[in-house]
């Protein structure tokens, strides 16, 4: 909870207040920092004055786009705030959750289900703090995903998204679900090759013992289809191949391929109350630009994160060797990620623009971003500025809807 000694992060007081401020009638948030300016801005001419508060990662992104990638720093503020069910949550996760052998899931982990490890004694166990941690109940947003050409030319992608924890659904037998930590659906609005597809995951703990369950409708051929390649370094959907699966939500799935060490802790210009990225007087060509997003709009605070290595375990296969993950210590969310090749060489470097949803007191992201070192190009994901409404969270939301069998009412055009 308390600040650092040189008075630059603050002291954790609660976070934000639910009336922090004011939500339009779509659901998108005022900005509570909106009169704020930049204490100063990082560019590669001044980059080695700041290089000890900077990830590799981002001190190569200065070196691969140096006239334009900036990082405008502003006043640190710690405003997480969870319901105070979940901070209950938490104390229980902590005097009860225990790691099954290998750490590949958890065992007395279905009474609490949030923040497996408050108090982490290894890397694996920070992991799964960001892996369990809390989105709210059930949420539905309707977002869009670009990957642009080096030029910036790019095709919007959209999807509807629904997210279902155990304890947020009706109609879900939560004895037969102690295993399960969420449904998931991603339905495919445009383009038009592409509408009407849509995904179905069910979401395991430990899913060595058993495995995740995806499933496609593909509204092309009218069928419901397994989807064993939604895992791992699988493909993201529609990512141009610049994305695997488990990038999405900068880290998701199983921890089972890789061995995990916690460097430490350590102080970092990380993206925070991300209010303006978020605000839907923006247009998508705001933000999307050649070779990242726009720096312009970003906002960076110094926060303290836990910095987790993680190498590929031998004869495990995965595109990614070596990845690294800086994580906010007060949300879990992994901030800043940074993936490796099988030369040992960073080949991309990941970040969610986080913010906090105050009304709701959930701590997410506005977008999450990938940048490929090597091509030049990236993903971006999660942007909303130009659809009808903001995230939804708390709605109603059955167990029924996250069934193979809803999977085709789901992908009707």
């Amino acid at each position: 909870m308390a600040g650092n000694d040189a008075g630059t992060i603050p002291q954790w007081t609660g976070g934000l207040p639910k009336d922090a401020g004011q939500e339009n009638k779509d659901g998108f948030l005022g900005d509570p920092f909106a009169s704020e300016k930049p204490l100063f801005t990082i560019t590669a001419e001044n980059v080695e004055q700041y290089k000890a508060n900077l990830s590799e990662g981002q001190l190569a992104m200065f070196k691969r786009y140096p006239s334009t990638y900036r990082m405008p720093v502003y006043p640190s503020h710690r405003t997480t705030a969870l319901p105070e069910d979940i901070y209950a949550a938490i104390k229980t996760s902590a005097l009860k959750t225990e790691a099954i052998e290998g750490g590949n899931g958890l065992k007395n982990f279905s009474e609490s289900r949030y923040y497996a490890f408050p108090i982490p004694r290894n890397g694996l166990e920070a992991v799964w703090n960001h892996i369990t941690r809390y989105r709210g109940r059930t949420l539905h947003r309707s977002i869009v995903q670009v990957t642009p050409q080096a030029s910036g030319d790019y095709t919007v992608v959209r999807f509807e998204d629904k997210v279902g924890f155990p304890d947020g659904l009706k109609d879900l037998d939560t004895s037969k679900a102690s295993n399960m930590l969420l449904y998931y659906t991603q339905r495919v609005i445009s383009p038009s090759r592409l509408a009407g597809n849509v995904l179905l995951v069910h979401e395991s703990i430990d899913q060595v013992s058993q495995p995740r369950m995806a499933w496609q409708y593909n509204a092309g051929q009218r069928r419901v289809r397994r989807a064993p390649q939604v895992a791992y370094d699988g493909p993201g959907t529609a990512a141009d191949g610049l994305a695997t699966t488990d990038n999405f939500d900068m880290y998701n799935g199983s921890p089972n391929r890789y061995e995990w060490r916690l460097v430490g802790k350590r102080e970092l210009y990380i993206p925070y109350n991300n209010y303006k990225l978020d605000s839907p007087s923006l247009k998508y060509s705001d933000i999307v630009k050649p070779g990242h997003t726009n720096q312009d709009l970003a906002r960076y605070e110094l926060h303290r994160v836990w910095e987790v290595e993680a190498s590929l375990k031998p004869g495990e296969r995965h595109i990614y060797a070596k990845r690294r993950f800086f994580l906010d210590e007060d949300s879990w969310q992994v901030a800043v990620s940074e993936q490796y090749d099988g030369r040992g060489q960073l080949w991309r470097v990941g970040q969610a623009m986080l913010i906090q949803h105050y009304k709701a007191q959930v701590p997410m992201y506005t977008f999450e971003t990938l940048n490929d070192l090597v091509s030049g190009r990236y993903l971006a994901i999660g942007m909303k500025n130009e659809e009808k409404h903001g995230i939804e969270f708390g709605i109603d939301l059955s167990a029924s809807e996250f069934t193979p069998a809803a999977l085709r009412n789901a992908g009707v055009r």
